[in-house]
């Protein structure tokens, strides 16, 4: 389960990455591709990404060892 998750975070990243530097003509892309502010807003995506990631592999072990405590 982990590493299908780790594995989606990747390619999601990896896909983010790519359309921060496709060159389609957005102009508020293009405006935060030159100033250089789009690795800002990537980056923030990613950390919000993998935050939520850490949050549920924390639950999902938090829930693991509650059901193991009531099958005892």
């Amino acid at each position: 389960m982990k590493k299908a998750i780790l594995s989606l975070l990747l390619v999601i990243s990896g896909l983010m990455c790519s359309f921060a530097q496709s060159n389609n003509g957005v102009e508020m892309a293009t405006g935060l591709r030159s100033s250089g502010k789009i690795y800002v807003v990537v980056l923030v995506l990613v950390v919000l990404f993998l935050g939520l990631a850490i949050y549920l592999f924390t639950i999902d072990s938090k829930i693991k060892r509650l059901e193991n405590q009531n099958k005892k």
